[in-house]
């Protein structure tokens, strides 16, 4: 597995480096280590997202040279964080993308073992990790490369972002290794801890907004489901300054009784977005019944039904996970 990405990285010269359009720390960490990385034994690298980095990320240094632009010319494509066909819809509208991806070398790298659902021919570099910058530093080390300070930090970022800070059930001894090992590197996850709260920082407006949010959450299902739903307008007047959806995701699902939290976004072309975040490990199965996915305890999907339609589909998918979860556990 790894051999095959060595051989394909040193046989190219410029590399495009692909984040899907919902960017995260682990996506957005693993790149930039990459690009570090990569640049350091001569390759020319292009980091690509079809989205703007949200503001709340930027406390990661480097997220201003990831462009919005797709270039055609590179040798190869690195699929960061993903194997979803649906999370990269938005690269697939940009002209000449499809085609770049169907006829030239692409390697994707993603922290699980899943089916990928891009209908193109690819590379996958893929293992069980906590988080995707865990298997880019495995790859790295497996090839000799050398990780500087700046890499380091950007995988420590991807690693603390998925594994919300080394808490969640897929973080192993492994894990914990891995970021002693990028902490000796010249990493500091106190100073990164602390440009990250003074990014999180929101207006005296986005916290006014977040309590009306706060106050429109439905609860379903005997209160273990918890829904909000977030309007165009809404995403026009305050998605620059904070997304909606993260205001307010992390307290739905602490909420006692809910195990799944939803944000649901509705847009004027008739299109729905929806933002899981569970308790249980179970929020890509859910986001899977819509054609999404994600992570164990946070995905998302993208339909193109009236709200009146998804919400019942959406009750019903729920109810079905969370009942085969606890059986699952039953039979364990």
């Amino acid at each position: 597995m790894y051999d095959k990405a060595k051989e394909l990285i040193d046989s190219a010269q410029k590399i495009i480096i692909i984040q899907a359009e919902n960017p995260d720390g682990d996506s957005l960490g693993s790149a930039l280590a990459l690009e570090e990385i990569l640049s350091d034994i001569g390759k020319d690298v292009i980091l690509y997202c079809p989205v703007e980095v949200p503001k709340y990320m930027r406390y990661i240094k480097g997220w201003d040279k990831v462009v919005n632009e797709f270039n055609t010319n590179a040798d190869l494509a690195i699929i960061v964080d993903t194997m979803a066909d649906v999370l990269l819809t938005k690269v697939f509208e940009v002209p000449g993308a499809r085609h770049y991806l169907e006829t030239n070398e692409v390697l994707v790298v993603d922290h699980h073992v899943t089916d990928s659902s891009l209908n193109f021919n690819h590379t996958s570099v893929t293992k069980e990790a906590v988080a995707t910058g865990e298997v880019i530093y495995e790859l790295v080390t497996h090839a000799s490369w050398q990780i500087n300070q700046q890499a380091a930090e950007n995988l420590l970022i991807a690693i603390m972002s998925d594994s919300l800070g080394l808490t969640v059930k897929g973080v192993t001894s492994n894990t914990f290794f891995i970021a002693g090992k990028l902490t000796e590197l010249g990493a500091s996850n106190s100073e990164i801890e602390k440009r990250r709260r003074e990014y999180m920082k929101k207006s005296a407006e986005i916290l006014k907004y977040k309590g009306a949010l706060l106050e429109r959450i439905e609860y379903f299902l005997g209160g273990k489901l918890a829904l909000v739903q977030i309007t165009w307008e809404e995403i026009q007047q305050y998605s620059d300054k904070y997304n909606p959806s993260i205001l307010v995701l992390d307290e739905m699902r602490l909420v006692e009784g809910v195990e799944v939290g939803i944000a649901i976004k509705t847009y004027p072309d008739g299109k729905l977005t929806g933002k899981i975040r569970s308790n249980l490990p179970i929020s890509e199965t859910i986001a899977g019944f819509f054609g999404g996915g994600g992570h164990e305890y946070a995905a998302g999907f993208r339909v193109y039904e009236s709200i009146d339609t998804i919400i019942p589909e959406l009750l019903d998918a729920v109810d079905k996970t969370i009942k085969d979860n606890y059986n699952d556990v039953k039979i364990s």
